[in-house]
């Protein structure tokens, strides 16, 4: 496959899922709730900063009421297009508005074993084999931290995870698993390592941070902190809402949409009261319960509404958008994998979101399964294919070649096919044996996968780091450890 499987770009396929006064309506009704109902900010850093700002803050309950101009003056101020750096500056993604790019989703907590096939808690050597695959693939742009590497003291994680990535990948790194200042400084000095000091780091961010919020109208402190870390280090950084329909959010999309936008837009105006002119994004994950048993769902039509309608609302903001797509609410590679993981990635690039998460994780991000990561990287690539759309022109015509075959003749044999036929897609996974072969072996994509990711993990074995290298972020990580997790 091409290297550009990474990304999907300009797109000749749209889906408008929201009209421009729809949208309006949406934003005027956020800004309401902010002004008057306010947002929850569990940080006096926070607060402090938007009491300066001119929003109307209560120190007992923590919640702030922030005038609606003065959200909108402060995301005005935010970057509409930059670059997500990697180590390999090939490797790098526009944020353009033009191109959508392919991520792993994090914190899964369980793994689907690749020899035993048994389920089980997840490992920091489990990090570093996921991302080796991930790294092989063409599909996937950049790495969101995908499992929790569970084996490590939890002050100190999330600098595990990262050290474990890096050293298996050169794409670009994103995480969601660093929640107090002290890990994003520490993180922030080893990929300033990586980059080649503070300020490359600022011209060149190999490394972008995700954080979620709290619903309904809330934060976390320790996020809210940690961002204002990466935002003055130039580090891009999101606030992702999971506002669910009917339990932290209203019950109607619309209502659920308007949760969920207060909770980001406040946290990005934040950001940009505090560094005007940092890099952010938009995020979303928004669902519905389940109504007969009240759990996540992970999958389901309100989902893909949501990931389209997201993708106007961060259009109209300006700033990009990463959007969780894959992460399936299935137990396994199954039809409801694939229905989820297709329509929802196809309404997610049909709005050209900037950012798609989720490949590779079931059960509504807890599972990590190897066979899932590769057959949803075959969703991608027919996406890509199909996304480029029906070019029109003299060759793609091919009318002298239609006038030479005449009725009753066959182009296999002509020089037009042989040249265009790499344009065709031809698949890794999706079965296209006759019957009778299939019916010999009762095989099919799960085993392929499953088999090709085993394969993968044996000969794919990059060295990225030099010595040098690896012994300063180890360095790094244990001097943290010393300080913070005895």
């Amino acid at each position: 496959m091409a290297e550009t499987l990474k990304s999907i770009s300009s797109p000749k396929l749209s889906v408008n899922i929201l009209t421009e006064d729809e949208v309006l309506k949406i934003h005027t009704a956020t800004l309401d709730v902010i002004e008057t109902t306010g947002v929850k900010f569990p940080s006096h850093k926070a607060l402090d900063i938007l009491e300066a700002n001119k929003a109307t803050v209560d120190r007992s309950s923590m919640i702030a009421k922030i005038p609606g101009h003065i959200i909108e003056e402060n995301l005005a101020n935010a970057p509409s297009t930059y670059t997500l750096s990697a180590l390999d500056s090939n490797l790098d993604l526009p944020l353009d508005g033009n191109h959508s790019h392919l991520g792993t989703d994090g914190c899964g907590v369980e793994i689907i074993d690749i020899i035993t096939g048994d389920r089980r808690r997840t490992t920091k050597k489990d990090v570093s084999d996921v991302h080796r695959l991930a790294d092989y693939t063409n599909e996937i742009g950049f790495h969101w931290v995908s499992i929790s590497a569970q084996d490590c003291h939890p002050k100190s994680r999330s600098l595990h995870e990262l050290e474990a990535v890096w050293s298996v990948s050169k794409k670009h790194v994103q995480t969601e698993s660093i929640v107090t200042e002290e890990e994003m400084k520490t993180a922030i000095e080893m990929a300033s390592v990586l980059a080649g000091g503070k300020q490359k780091l600022r011209d060149n961010p190999i490394l972008s941070i995700m954080q979620c919020t709290t619903s309904p109208l809330g934060h976390d402190g320790g996020s809210l902190e940690a961002g204002l870390i990466a935002a003055e280090a130039g580090l891009p950084i999101g606030y992702m809402t999971m506002a669910s329909c009917g339990s932290s959010g209203p019950i109607t999309l619309a209502g659920n949409l308007v949760v969920g936008n207060a909770e980001v837009i406040s946290a990005l105006a934040l950001m940009q009261m505090a560094h005007p002119g940092c890099p952010v994004y938009y995020a979303a994950a928004q669902t519905a319960i389940d109504l007969r048993t009240g759990g996540y769902t992970g999958g389901g039509p309100e989902d893909y509404l949501f990931g389209a309608a997201t993708n106007r609302l961060a259009d109209f903001y300006n700033v990009p958008l990463s959007m969780g797509a894959f992460a399936t609410g299935a137990k396994e590679p199954d039809w409801q994998a694939a229905l989820d993981n297709g329509l929802s990635s196809f309404m997610a690039v049909s709005t050209l979101s900037d950012m798609l998460l989720g490949a590779g994780l079931l059960h509504g991000s807890r599972i990590l399964s190897y066979e899932m990561l590769l057959m949803d990287c075959e969703i991608w690539s027919m996406l890509h294919s199909m996304f480029k759309g029906i070019v029109i022109d003299d060759n793609s015509l091919a009318l002298d070649v239609i006038k030479a075959v005449k009725p009753g003749g066959t182009f296999l044999s002509q020089k037009h096919t042989k040249i265009n036929m790499q344009e065709r897609w031809v698949p890794t996974l999706i079965d296209r044996r006759t019957y009778n072969v299939w019916e010999q072996r009762k095989d099919g994509a799960r085993e392929w996968a499953r088999e090709r990711a085993r394969q993968i993990l044996r000969d794919h074995n990059p060295i990225v780091l030099d010595q040098k290298a690896s012994a300063e972020l180890t360095n790094i990580i244990k001097k943290h450890e010393n300080s913070y997790c005895n």
